[in-house]
C-alpha cells in the first residue's frame, strides 16, 4: 500500500488535492437545489372527461366504461380505477414500475384519439395528465379586495397571474374561485308561451346575431384585401335589440321577452381570505426548478404586487418552501450536533488536542466532498441526502481513529521517527480498515437496486453514505498520515507542555478513562466466568425483542408537522352553496 508513503513524502501535493476537493464541494453546496424529498414520478396517469348535465350513472355507462375499454388495450397497464360523478369522469391508470410515463401518456392519448367516435358527440375531449408529486402547487396565494368580483377576477387574470407566471421556475398559475363574467338571458316563460316561441328559435337568433364571419376578398391592382363582417355583440343594448322573430310584420326583440343581466357565472366554489370573499392562486413549478427558490421569488413578487395594486391584498396561504427550509435546517443542525459530539468523544478518549484536530478533519472534508457528488450526480439537498450524511458522520472517523492510534503507538512504544511511524502505522492497519469500510458499504449497496418509490427515496441515501465513507477512507490513508507526521508530538513533549488548567483536565480525563478501562476489564472477567449464563441472557433478550415485533406499527413515511391546521367538513349532497358558506364562516 503506497498511498500513505506517497502522501507523507509529498505533503504539498496532498494538501493541494485536498483543497481542490474542498473548494469543489463548497461551490457545489452553493449551487445545490433544495427540496423536501427526491424527485418522485409515479407511473400513473389520470384521464378526466366532462359531459355537462350527465348523471353519474350515465357518465359511467357512456364515458367511464368506454374509456376503460380503450385504455385497457395500451401495453403495460397494471391497474385501473375510476370515479364517476355528475358531469365528470376520472380514470386513473397505473403502469408497471420502470415504464416511461411520457411514452405511456402518448400511447394513451393516441388510443383515445383513434376511438373518440365511441364517446358521445358533445362530450369534452378527455384530458390525460401525469401524476407527479412535483405538479402540486408549491405556493398557494389568497387575493382579497373590495373591488367588484368580476373586476377583481379580470385584474388577477390580466396582471397578477401574468407577473407571477413570468417568474423563473414557475410553470403554471392556477386560479380558483374566480368570478368569470357572464351575460345572462333570463327568459319570461309567460311571454314565450303567449307568442308560441320555442326555445330553439331564441337560441338560434342569439347565435346567428353574434357572428364574426369572412365575406371574401377584394383584388385591386397590386393589393388583395380580406373582408370580414364583424357582428359580435359589443353591448347589452345590442343583445336587447336582437330580433328573435317577426309576427304580423312586427319584430319581436329579445329585450321584450327576456331580461338581460351583466353578471358572473353561477358559483360552485367560494373562497374566503381572512373572512373576505377572494380568489386563490396555485403556483406550480417547472420539473427541474428548485422549490425553495421558486417560493422565495413568489414571495418577493407578492410584495411588489401589493405595492403596485393597493386596492388588493395578496398573501401567502401555503408555502412549501418555508416548510422545506425548516425541515432541511433541522436536519443540517442535527448533522452539526452529531459532528460536534463526535469530536468531544474523540477528545475524551484521545486526551490530545492535536490528535483530535487531525482526526476531526475527516468529518468536514468527507462531508464537503460528498456535496460535490450530490451536485455532479444531479441530486438535490433533501431529507434523504442529509439523512445519509447524518447517518454516516459518526462512521467517518472510524478509519482515522484506527490509523492515528496505530501511528501514535509506534511513536510511543517503538520510538520511530514521525515520518516512519506515519507511513508504517497507516500501512499496517490499511487492509483492516479497507475491509471494515467495505463491510459497511455492502450493507447499503443493495439499496441502489431497490425498485419502486422506496428505491427512489433510499437510493440517494445509499449513494451519499457510500461516497462519504469512501472519502473518509481516502482521508485516513492519505491526509491523516501526512498531518500526523507534521503535527503529532512525542510523549516527552506532551509531558513537558502539560501544565496549569490543561494538565488538570487531562489528569481528570485520564482517571475517568482508567476507571472505564478497569470496569470493562472486570465485566469481561465476569462474562468469561459465566459463559452459559451470558449466552442464555443474550438469547433471552433476543427472544423478548422478537415478541415485541407485532406491537410495532408500520407506515410508508412518518408523520410530519407542517405548522398548519386543516379542517374539512361535509354536508348532505345537494346542500346549497350559500348554506355551506354560512356554516364555514361559523
Amino acid at each position: 500500500m503506497h498511498l500513505p508513503r506517497f502522501s507523507v513524502q509529498r505533503p504539498v501535493f496532498t494538501t493541494m488535492i485536498t483543497l481542490i476537493v474542498v473548494v469543489m464541494g463548497v461551490f457545489s453546496l452553493a449551487r445545490l437545489k433544495i427540496d423536501l424529498l427526491p424527485t418522485i414520478e409515479l407511473p400513473t396517469l389520470s384521464i378526466r372527461t366532462n359531459y355537462q348535465g350527465a348523471s353519474p350513472e350515465v357518465m359511467e355507462r357512456l364515458v367511464t366504461e368506454v374509456i376503460e375499454e380503450i385504455v385497457g388495450t395500451v401495453p403495460g397497464v397494471v391497474e385501473m380505477s375510476s370515479q364517476s360523478s355528475e358531469g365528470n369522469s376520472t380514470v386513473r391508470v397505473s403502469f408497471s414500475w420502470g415504464t416511461d410515463i411520457n411514452t405511456a401518456a402518448l400511447d394513451v392519448q393516441a388510443a383515445l384519439e383513434n376511438e373518440m367516435n365511441e364517446l358521445p358527440e358533445d362530450v369534452i375531449r378527455p384530458r390525460v395528465r401525469k401524476f407527479d408529486v412535483n405538479n402540486f402547487p408549491v405556493v398557494i396565494l389568497g387575493v382579497s379586495s373590495d373591488l367588484d368580483p368580476v373586476e377583481l377576477t379580470d385584474l388577477v387574470e390580466d396582471q397578477v397571474s401574468y407577473r407571477l407566471g413570468r417568474l423563473p421556475g414557475v410553470a403554471q398559475v392556477d386560479l380558483f374561485g374566480g368570478f368569470d363574467r357572464e351575460v345572462r338571458v333570463e327568459l319570461d316563460p309567460d311571454r314565450l308561451k303567449a307568442l308560441g316561441l320555442p326555445l330553439d328559435t331564441v337560441l338560434d337568433a342569439i347565435r346567428n346575431a353574434n357572428l364574426d364571419l369572412p365575406t371574401g376578398k377584394i383584388v385591386q391592382g397590386r393589393y388583395e384585401i380580406t373582408l370580414r363582417a364583424p357582428a359580435e355583440f359589443t353591448s347589452l343594448e345590442e343583445i336587447r335589440d336582437t330580433v328573435v322573430v317577426r309576427r304580423d310584420g312586427v319584430a319581436v326583440k329579445l329585450g321584450e321577452i327576456a331580461r338581460i343581466l351583466d353578471t358572473y357565472e353561477k358559483k360552485t366554489r367560494i373562497v374566503r381570505v381572512n373572512g373576505e370573499r377572494g380568489i386563490r392562486l396555485g403556483i406550480r413549478k417547472e420539473a427541474d426548478a428548485n422549490t425553495v427558490e421558486v417560493a422565495q421569488a413568489v414571495l418577493r413578487e407578492i410584495e411588489e404586487i401589493n405595492r403596485a395594486y393597493p386596492q388588493i391584498s395578496v398573501i401567502s396561504i401555503i408555502n412549501q418552501g418555508n416548510f422545506i427550509e425548516r425541515s432541511i435546517a433541522n436536519v443540517a443542525q442535527s448533522v452539526l450536533y452529531g459532528g460536534g459530539l463526535s469530536v468531544l468523544v474523540l477528545l475524551f478518549f484521545l486526551r490530545n488536542i492535536r490528535s483530535t484536530a487531525v482526526i476531526s478533519l475527516a468529518i468536514p472534508i468527507s462531508v464537503i466532498a460528498t456535496f460535490a457528488l450530490v451536485y455532479f450526480g444531479g441530486l438535490t439537498l433533501n431529507l434523504m441526502t442529509l439523512g445519509g450524511l447524518a447517518l454516516g458522520v459518526g462512521m467517518m472517523v472510524d478509519s482515522s481513529v484506527v490509523v492515528l492510534e496505530n501511528i501514535f503507538r509506534r511513536r510511543e512504544e517503538d520510538l520511530e521517527k514521525p515520518e516512519t511511524a506515519a507511513v508504517s502505522g497507516a500501512r499496517e492497519v490499511g487492509p483492516a480498515i479497507i475491509a471494515s469500510t467495505i463491510t459497511t458499504l455492502v450493507i447499503f449497496l443493495p439499496l441502489v437496486f431497490v425498485g419502486g418509490v422506496a428505491g427512489v427515496l433510499f437510493q440517494e441515501l445509499a449513494y451519499v453514505i457510500i461516497f462519504s465513507l469512501l472519502c473518509s477512507l481516502l482521508v485516513s490513508l492519505s491526509l491523516l498520515p501526512m498531518l500526523a507526521s507534521k503535527l503529532l508530538e512525542t510523549p516527552e513533549q506532551l509531558r513537558r507542555r502539560r501544565s496549569g488548567l490543561l494538565a488538570k483536565l487531562i489528569r481528570w480525563s485520564d482517571s475517568l478513562f482508567h476507571k472505564l478501562d478497569s470496569g470493562y476489564r472486570k465485566l469481561l472477567e465476569n462474562v468469561l466466568r459465566q459463559r452459559l449464563l451470558t449466552v442464555f441472557m443474550a438469547l433471552l433478550l433476543l427472544g423478548a425483542s422478537l415478541l415485541l415485533t407485532p406491537f410495532i406499527g408500520s407506515e410508508f413515511l412518518p408523520p410530519s408537522d407542517e405548522g398548519e391546521v386543516r379542517i374539512s367538513g361535509e354536508m348532505k349532497i345537494g346542500t346549497h352553496l350559500d348554506l355551506l358558506d354560512r356554516q364555514a364562516r361559523k
